[in-house]
């Protein structure tokens, strides 16, 4: 009998020892292990995640700077309220320098346009057809932004290439009082 208990302990010792340590160690390892992974493939997803947005960050930087540049070579077209005069002048050089007779100019009130200034100037010019188209080529060649509208052209006589053109030329401008209120807002 002695063998037969002592055979039955052992064989239970042997028998339970692997079925405990399932139990009591490698089921809970296991279901760890388990959780662990999941927890890492969320992790993973989330640093993926991560990984696009700093990208779109990065580009969106990008382009920022380059809306910044683009905003401050327009501004360097645009003249100051004090450079309107010579603006002004030179318009008017240039319809001389192209064969029409001086320009008559009438200013009208500066208008405000978005976040810039609109001066618009009523003129009257007359001269030859090619010194009007000399003329407007040179106007849109200005290093500064203008506008040409409200043209109207006619004819002098039925039989003479003179013309007679009346337009609004608007010129714009940066105001002081705006410059000086973005900087503020800026620092």
């Amino acid at each position: 009998m002695n063998l037969g208990v002592r055979t039955a302990c052992v064989l239970m010792v042997v028998v339970g020892l692997p079925v405990s340590s399932y139990f009591l160690v490698f089921k809970p390892t296991n279901a760890k292990l388990n959780q662990d992974r999941a927890e890492c493939e969320q992790k993973e997803k989330y640093l993926t995640k991560l990984s696009e947005i700093g990208e779109r960050d990065a580009d969106l930087a990008k382009a920022n700077d380059e809306i910044k540049r683009s905003v401050t070579l327009i501004e360097q077209r645009l003249p100051s309220g004090k450079e309107i005069d010579g603006l002004v002048r030179r318009v008017s050089d240039l319809a001389v320098a192209a064969g029409l007779e001086p320009p008559a100019i009438k200013s009208a009130k500066p208008v405000p346009s978005g976040i810039y200034m609109e001066q618009p100037l009523e003129m009257e010019v007359s001269g030859s057809f090619v010194g009007f188209f000399t003329f407007l080529a040179q106007v849109e060649k200005l290093p500064r932004i203008t506008r040409i509208h409200d043209l109207k052209i006619t004819g002098q006589s039925k039989d003479s290439t003179e013309l007679k053109a009346e337009f609004t030329l608007s010129i714009y401008f940066q105001d002081e009082k705006q410059v000086a209120a973005a900087k503020e807002s800026k620092s």
